[in-house]
C-alpha cells in the first residue's frame, strides 16, 4: 500500500545514511584542506556547535563558528589534515586524523606564548561529528594538544 509523502521522507532520512555521510565528510575535509570557509560553513546547521575539548575552545552558531575556524586558518596558514580512519554510521561520523602545519605565527594557550619557530609540526586527533538532515550539528574535536605544545617549545 502506498502512502502519500513516503518517498520524500525516505529521501530526507537518506541524507544521514552512512554512505551519504561518508561522501559528505569527504567534501568537508576537502574544504578544510583548501581553507574554504564558505564551503565549510555551508555544511553546518544554523545551530551548530564547534568544540575543541582538549584546547578548551567552544563556539556556537554561524558567526562564532565562522570566526573560530577563520582564526584557526590564520594561526596555521598551511594547515592540512589527513584522515587515518573513518567511521560513518547513520547520523554520525567519527574520524581519526593527522594534522600538519608550519609554526609561522605566534601561538597562545592561556598564559603560554610560543613565538614562531618556522618548524613543521604534526599532531593527531579525533572528530566526532553528528549530522541532522545532511548538515553538521556538532564538531567535537579531541586532539593531542600536549604534542603541539612540545613541538612549539612550550613543554619539555
Amino acid at each position: 500500500m502506498s502512502h502519500p509523502g513516503v518517498e520524500h521522507i525516505l529521501f530526507d532520512v537518506g541524507e544521514d545514511t552512512a554512505q551519504s555521510l561518508e561522501e559528505a565528510i569527504g567534501r568537508y575535509n576537502d574544504a578544510w584542506n583548501s581553507h574554504d570557509l564558505d564551503a565549510i560553513m555551508a555544511m553546518h546547521a544554523p545551530d551548530m556547535v564547534f568544540e575543541n575539548h582538549t584546547a578548551g575552545e567552544s563556539a556556537q552558531g554561524p558567526d562564532e563558528v565562522r570566526q573560530h575556524i577563520g582564526a584557526i586558518f590564520e594561526s596555521w596558514p598551511d594547515l592540512r589534515f589527513e584522515t587515518r580512519r573513518l567511521y560513518a554510521r547513520d547520523g554520525v561520523v567519527t574520524q581519526e586524523w593527522t594534522a600538519s602545519a608550519t609554526h609561522t605565527n605566534t601561538m597562545r594557550r592561556g598564559d603560554l606564548v610560543a613565538e614562531p619557530s618556522g618548524e613543521r609540526i604534526e599532531w593527531r586527533g579525533v572528530d566526532v561529528i553528528p549530522y541532522e538532515d545532511g548538515l553538521i550539528k556538532r564538531k567535537d574535536v579531541y586532539s593531542d594538544s600536549v604534542s603541539i605544545l612540545r613541538q612549539v617549545g612550550l613543554l619539555d
